[in-house]
């Protein structure tokens, strides 16, 4: 979808809107018949926060589908894939004509330009009310999210166009708006994050974002602008709050939605199932096996399957390997389908099709179990390939090493003691002792824990990107990209890819945008003077 076409979306949708949302406990559930103007809508906080409501759902479901793995997950060599939905990330042959590119410039931009909308729209109203303090909350909110598109944005494409207002855009047709260099898209939404870290509640219902929200995602920000001395200030400031931690069972975390929204979660996407497409969760339609989903729900591609790369990348005894990974023998008794009435047993001594039933072929003889819920029971709502869990964009683990590497900067090595204690807290979590304890972090330690604690959850490539085009391509041109051939279980068909320019680093806008807006074929600009 062109861009000009997307910001006439966005302005009608949020100016125009007609569904909104409560702010109940389960802020995405209940749908309103209201047809809210300026003149007649956004009178209380309820009016408010179900309109940001919407900025935690569907607007990201184009990047969530199928992008979210082939941008963090295919490109970075965590997962193999031989689908065309994915296959050109395989091996960096992406083009601005990739159905991925384009649906995730599109989500990026629905997503920025609902908030920005909400936002004029919000400040609109404040002169036309008594107390605009719920108007206040409602702009920190839909700006803490902008803050996070354009970080998508600058992340994903680089240099990106900047838009503050789509229905002035939408309403003079004047749609050459250039690209701005990446570091002033990220400086853009920094902004927004300062502006929600001062606004947004310190508490809040579950699942809505809060200042320390905020606070972590500038943590995130400033690590990738190699800003290490602000990463490690606001990420300290998370830890020093005391009202995060690690969640105990990291294995359910990412297979139970009754676990969403726990204590070490600052902010996640949120799914309903019974919503149905574009309002639950995709995820494991496209990454489950066919034996577990197929015969219930219409799903389990195994499109896209972890790489051998990333299987041989994890240390003996990591118990995220079991809680992130199926492989021979994993079990659940309690998913229980037409093929395994006693429960799931995951078996890959696949030989002829009359073992399809029960047994799995896949290339790397494994599958992704995160996000991954089973074929559905009373208590796991699995609404044909929609799910409820959510998706984790920022948890407290990512705050722990984030502190962790900003205080190593620059430097080869470090042995702080802060430094230490919150990576190896990540790491006894994952089942490792006081005896496993790291004593010095070095950027390659640092970026192998990075790999294994969030495998599968869309990171890792931006990882890799921010270690600079040189040490990206040895990572790159080192990894082993294959399956195992079938006629010799263990005698991989090796596939390697290889980063050939620092263009690779990041995708090509869509050929569609470019020639509805020359500008962005031209050079960045400067957004801030």
């Amino acid at each position: 979808m062109k861009l000009k076409i997307q910001i006439i979306y966005t302005a009608v949708a949020i100016a125009m809107l007609t569904i909104t949302f409560s702010c109940k406990k389960d802020f995405l559930e209940k749908p309103s018949r209201n047809e809210p103007t300026l003149e007649t809508y956004y009178d209380n906080a309820a009016q408010v926060r179900g309109a940001t409501g919407l900025l935690y759902n569907s607007v990201w479901y184009e990047y969530q589908d199928k992008a979210f793995h082939a941008i963090g997950e295919v490109l970075s060599g965590n997962m193999y894939t031989g689908d065309t939905k994915y296959n050109t990330f395989l091996n960096f042959s992406i083009s601005g004509t990739d159905e991925q590119v384009t649906r995730s410039w599109y989500a990026f931009y629905k997503e920025a330009g609902n908030a920005t909308v909400l936002i004029n729209t919000f400040e609109q109203k404040k002169l036309k009310v008594s107390n605009p303090s719920f108007l206040v909350q409602g702009i920190a909110e839909a700006r803490f999210m902008r803050g996070v598109a354009y970080f998508y944005l600058a992340r994903v494409f680089g240099a990106v166009p900047i838009v503050t207002d789509p229905v002035v855009l939408a309403e003079t047709g004047k749609f050459n708006v250039p690209r701005y260099i990446q570091s002033d898209v990220l400086k853009f939404a920094i902004e927004d994050m300062k502006f929600a870290e001062e606004n947004l509640q310190a508490t809040d219902e579950k699942g809505r974002v809060t200042k320390l929200s905020a606070t972590g995602m500038m943590a995130k920000i400033y690590l990738y602008l190699k800003d290490f001395d602000n990463a490690k200030l606001k990420a300290g400031q998370v830890i020093a709050s005391g009202k995060y931690s690690l969640y105990p069972d990291y294995y359910r975390m990412f297979t139970d939605p009754s676990a969403n929204n726990n204590q070490e979660v600052l902010f996640a996407f949120q799914w309903l199932a019974a919503g149905g497409y574009s309002i639950g969760n995709p995820i494991q339609a496209y990454v489950g096996p066919s034996t577990l989903l197929l015969p219930t729900t219409g799903a389990g591609y195994s499109a896209i399957l972890p790489s051998i790369d990333l299987l041989n990348s994890y240390e003996p005894n990591d118990k995220r390997r079991g809680w992130s990974v199926m492989e021979q023998g994993f079990t659940r008794t309690d998913w229980v389908n037409a093929n395994f009435p006693s429960g799931f047993v995951y078996d890959t001594t696949y030989v002829t099709s009359a073992d399809q039933q029960t047994k799995i072929k896949t290339g790397t003889r494994s599958n992704s179990l995160k996000y991954v819920v089973g074929p559905g029971s009373k208590d796991v709502v699995v609404n044909g390939t929609s799910t409820d869990i959510n998706t984790y964009i920022l948890r407290y683990a990512d705050i722990l090493l984030i502190y962790s590497e900003a205080t190593l900067g620059t430097a080869g090595s470090t042995n702080d003691a802060n430094a230490l204690k919150a990576f190896n807290d990540v790491r006894h979590r994952a089942g490792f002792g006081v005896s496993a304890d790291k004593t010095v972090l070095t950027p390659d330690v640092i970026l192998h824990e990075r790999r294994v604690e969030f495998a599968f959850e869309g990171d890792y490539w931006f990882d890799i990107q921010r270690q600079g085009f040189a040490r990206a391509k040895q990572i790159i041109d080192n990894q082993e990209r294959g399956i195992y051939g079938f006629a010799g279980k263990h005698v991989i068909e090796s596939i390697k890819a290889t980063l050939r320019t620092a263009e690779n680093l990041y995708l090509p806008i869509p050929t569609t945008e470019i020639l509805t807006n020359p500008e962005l074929a031209k050079p960045a600009i400067p957004y801030y003077n």
